[in-house]
């Protein structure tokens, strides 16, 4: 909340979504909220993936959406408990799909233009330093996600 707060004034238009853990999005607000933006970032618990259907990512046509930001692969003991209990209902091959490489290979099918996701998992003070990184270079230097993706790299 603090780092959206600092960089408010620097997002072009507006800053629409859903901030904070007193629920979770639905499908259709998932669906609203990637097919309006030019830009998506994901904050969160486990994998992204884990959190839409892959079935209804596939079918969507999204190249409006020129950059999406996944920092999602933190773990705490509730939100693994919640991913084991959902992995009991996919297969194997929709759970490998769930993966970052994958993840990206799929928004990418769906006309994303860019995506900047984390690879392994980590904690929310990690991906916290990450996003304040992101959007000091994206936001306030204006450097491109190629030249943000190096700093991110040091």
């Amino acid at each position: 909340q603090k780092i959206l707060e600092k960089y408010h004034n620097l997002f072009a238009l507006h800053w629409e979504g859903v901030v904070g853990n007193t629920c979770a999005p639905s499908q259709a607000e998932w669906e609203q909220l990637l097919t309006k933006c030019s830009a998506f970032l994901f904050y969160g618990m486990e994998r992204f993936m884990s959190h839409v259907l892959l079935n209804w990512l596939v079918a969507m046509n999204i190249p409006k959406c020129h950059l999406v930001i996944l920092l999602d692969l933190v773990r705490s003991q509730q939100s693994y408990q919640r991913i084991t209990n959902s992995d009991t209902h996919k297969s194997c091959l929709g759970i490998a799909l769930e993966r970052p490489t994958e993840t990206a290979m799929l928004l990418s099918l769906t006309g994303v233009g860019s995506i900047i996701a984390t690879q392994w998992y980590t904690s929310l003070e990690e991906n916290a330093e990450r996003l304040e990184t992101l959007f000091e270079n994206l936001l306030s230097f204006g450097k491109t996600t190629g030249q943000t993706i190096h700093v991110l790299q040091k």
